[in-house]
């Protein structure tokens, strides 16, 4: 009972704490937008109380807010949910508090195939703008089951396999990357832009592509929490409860990349977000899969809303990439826990 009031009483205060950021975040920018107009703008468009708003904006100003702001950060919280959703599952399955959802190489696959979009032109004529995140999502999938089935040797997977199948696939993909940017010419300067991670190119078809993917894929992800926490106290014991841990680790592996592939499919390579948030989550709640995962999902958004806005308004007019920000952030955390796991092996 105790850890369920915890439970929600956390969700409550993140939800608020997401609520607030992203009333700031649609409000800031490096259109000089004042608040009142920002939010008038908003509410004209919310049936009966728009009728009381008079409209006394440019079309300029209702594009900026409507077309660019509000589906750049919703998309913003969608990635951010999904990479720290992922990375808790990656920990869990994985049994490594330094994974993160770029470990099995999907980040570089997807990366591979959106430089070869950039580069030679790719177009599928019945998908449109929408080629690029369809072409990185493919690839990231592609590269996931290449990995695995590396790894795999019999009927069996072993995780040390896996980890290392990974690191091999990823550095032979970053030389096939590198090669096909040395072939980039003019491209070259769009396509490090986007490997550095940036929701610049937003719309509302974006998020009508991902959300779906990744909302299915979390309420996948969800009805696993106890094979999760039967995981973590081993693989025999999660065998003698019950749990068939072959089966639970493929489908959750599947599902988190998944995640992790839609997600860099339409925002590039953002790292430290699946490390960072699921740390600090166990932090506050401690081990248990049922509190880690919804909470996860809550702090990842909060944490790249908030990366996002800093990305936007700390050089305005000129945009930093997201993932500078996010490795800013990240990277001093990522030190500390490294410390940590130094303190506890010897």
């Amino acid at each position: 009972m105790a850890k369920r009031s915890t439970l929600w009483l956390t969700i409550i205060g993140l939800l608020i704490g997401l609520l607030i950021l992203m009333v700031l975040s649609i409000s800031l920018g490096s259109a000089q937008i004042s608040f009142t107009t920002v939010w008038r703008v908003i509410l004209s468009h919310v049936p009966v109380m728009g009728e009381w708003i008079e409209r006394d904006w440019p079309d300029s100003t209702a594009t900026i807010v409507l077309d660019l702001r509000m589906p750049r950060i919703l998309l913003a919280s969608v990635v951010g949910a999904a990479l720290a959703l992922a990375g808790a599952l990656y920990q869990g399955v994985l049994r490594n508090p330094l994974a993160d959802p770029f470990i099995l190489g999907v980040s570089s696959g997807a990366s591979f195939g959106a430089a070869m979009t950039f580069v030679f032109g790719i177009q599928m004529v019945w998908i449109g703008q929408m080629t690029l995140p369809v072409v990185a999502f493919i690839c990231g999938f592609a590269t996931l089951m290449v990995v695995y089935s590396i790894a795999r040797i019999g009927q069996k997977v072993r995780m040390e396999t896996i980890i290392l199948a990974g690191v091999v696939v990823q550095a032979f993909l970053g030389a096939c990357l590198s090669l096909v940017m040395s072939l980039a010419n003019e491209k070259l300067q769009t396509i490090v832009f986007w490997m550095m991670g940036s929701l610049t190119l937003t719309d509302w078809s974006y998020n009508a592509v991902v959300l779906p993917v990744i909302a299915l894929t979390a309420i996948v992800a969800m009805m696993f929490t106890r094979e999760l926490n039967m995981l973590g106290l081993g693989e025999e014991v999660a065998h003698h409860s019950g749990v068939s841990v072959e089966r639970t680790r493929f489908i959750l592996l599947i599902l988190a990349s998944l995640m992790t592939g839609a997600a860099v499919a339409v925002s590039g390579a953002i790292g430290f977000v699946g490390l960072v948030v699921p740390h600090m989550i166990r932090l506050i709640v401690g081990s248990d899969y049922r509190m880690i995962l919804p909470l996860s999902i809550i702090g990842g958004a909060l944490f790249l809303v908030g990366a996002d806005t800093l990305a936007r308004v700390s050089l305005a007019p000129r945009e930093l990439p997201l993932g500078v920000i996010t490795a800013f952030l990240g990277a001093p955390f990522f030190i500390y826990l490294l410390r940590q796991a130094k303190r506890e092996y010897f």
